[in-house]
């Protein structure tokens, strides 16, 4: 997968609309009633990222992230101001947000996730791009030290272990993080609305799968 590790500029994806998309397939019963099932284990987000009546330096700034990436041919980060954390958005990421995983004393290696939960059903993200710095590891319940306890993948979201936890050891994380995405276009075409001033109708982004 031809991916970049680089974030689009967060202060025009600020604003954006988009987020998460299900694929159903809904088959209507002669008797009325409906069968219901998905192809897909996880859900895919998409974006617009069109910016309005931002200044031509931006708009500067957009096509050359734009041409950077090749149009659709490279992916790359994209920040979701609407669901960038372990926690809740008015809070900040702990060690103990989210379960990742119950030690076995044989694994060291451990994917980031985030569960969602709403009544008793859940539904589990993996998280394969936490951003550098911001990860936080607990194992039951104390804080572990990164480079000393574990080391963290910002390229993929794996956190190894020096030494494999034990059995029954609960694994816990705080992160924020970003969504590998590219763009759903090789076209972007751009307004210019007044000499200061430029327009960007739509710039589509879709979630790539990793």
């Amino acid at each position: 997968m031809a991916f970049h590790e680089v974030r689009f500029p967060a202060n025009l994806s600020f604003g954006s609309v988009g987020g998460p998309e299900r694929r159903t397939e809904v088959v209507a019963l002669t008797n009325g009633f409906e069968e219901r099932n998905t192809p897909w284990a996880e859900a895919r987000r998409r974006y617009d990222a069109g910016v309005s009546l931002r200044s031509l330096d931006d708009i500067g700034d957009l096509i050359a992230f734009f041409e950077a990436r090749q149009g659709q041919l490279y992916g790359f980060r994209w920040k979701d101001w609407a669901d960038f954390k372990s926690c809740p958005a008015s809070a900040s990421p702990a060690y103990d947000d989210q379960l990742i995983a119950v030690g076995d004393e044989t694994r060291t290696a451990f994917q980031l996730i985030k569960t969602y939960a709403s009544g008793n059903e859940t539904q589990a993200r993996l998280i394969r791009k936490p951003v550098a710095g911001t990860v936080r590891i607990g194992l039951q319940g104390d804080e572990l030290q990164e480079g000393v306890h574990y080391d963290v993948d910002v390229t993929t979201g794996i956190v190894s272990f020096a030494s494999p936890p034990a059995i029954g050891e609960q694994v816990t994380a705080g992160y924020e993080f970003d969504v590998p995405v590219r763009f759903d276009t090789d076209r972007i075409q751009v307004s210019v609305a007044s000499f200061k001033a430029g327009d960007v109708p739509q710039v589509p982004v879709v979630e790539v799968r990793l």
